[in-house]
């Protein structure tokens, strides 16, 4: 696999030194349900992905990786001028254990120190609650701290670095979530209530749109 540097930022290092916390965006998936690339949706001037990809650098978190499949090209041109590494998942079709596996490869080299995963439909993640997870893990040295929602724990989350080879065992559809679920109390958890709802179809974008996830 073969990764693009998408920043034009001169100041923009890729990988950061040991230590850091890398990032992991994952947008490779087909929006079948959305009928559309939800990844390329308006939203607040900019699209689902541009907004996320800002997210993401706003964090502090190096390096970041776009991990695509469905498209490629067209998500390339959403994060340019970010210090934003793209790799493209040839194998995405097989489920998001494919997409966590492409970005962990990406990230390797820079030995980080624990990996934050997000995903591109959940546009009411801010900044704030990323350095929440990232602070609250590196406080705790919990394994993994993720985002509390309903009766829900999920992503966003970040998994210290000694997890990371059994998110390289996930296979499939299996996504994050199973490996949170198999720790159970020795996860930590940040409230994020607005993670109750996703961007997957059509009614959901609609909601968004009229701030009903707000």
């Amino acid at each position: 696999m073969t990764s693009t540097l998408a920043s034009i930022k001169a100041s923009a290092t890729v990988p950061e030194p040991s230590g850091a916390v890398a990032l992991l965006l994952l947008a490779a998936g087909a929006s079948t349900r959305m009928g559309r690339p939800k990844q390329l949706l308006p939203y607040h001037g900019r699209t689902l992905l541009r907004h996320a990809a800002e997210t993401a650098v706003s964090a502090g978190c190096a390096p970041i990786v776009l991990v695509t499949g469905a498209l490629h090209d067209e998500l390339l041109a959403e994060i340019v001028g970010l210090p934003i590494l793209a790799e493209r998942n040839p194998d995405w079709e097989t489920g998001m254990a494919s997409s966590i596996r492409a970005g962990l490869a990406a990230v390797a080299a820079a030995a980080p120190r624990a990996v934050l995963v997000m995903l591109t439909d959940q546009p009411l993640v801010t900044p704030e609650l990323l350095q929440q997870l990232i602070v609250q893990q590196q406080a705790t040295q919990a394994p993994i701290v993720a985002a509390a929602y309903g009766e829900t724990l999920g992503v966003p989350a970040i998994f210290d670095k000694s997890l990371l080879p059994e998110l390289l065992k996930l296979q499939g559809a299996q996504g994050a979530g199973r490996l949170i679920a198999r720790l159970g109390a020795a996860v930590g958890q940040v409230a994020f209530p607005a993670g109750l709802l996703d961007v997957d179809t059509p009614a959901q974008y609609t909601a968004l749109l009229q701030g009903s996830l707000e």
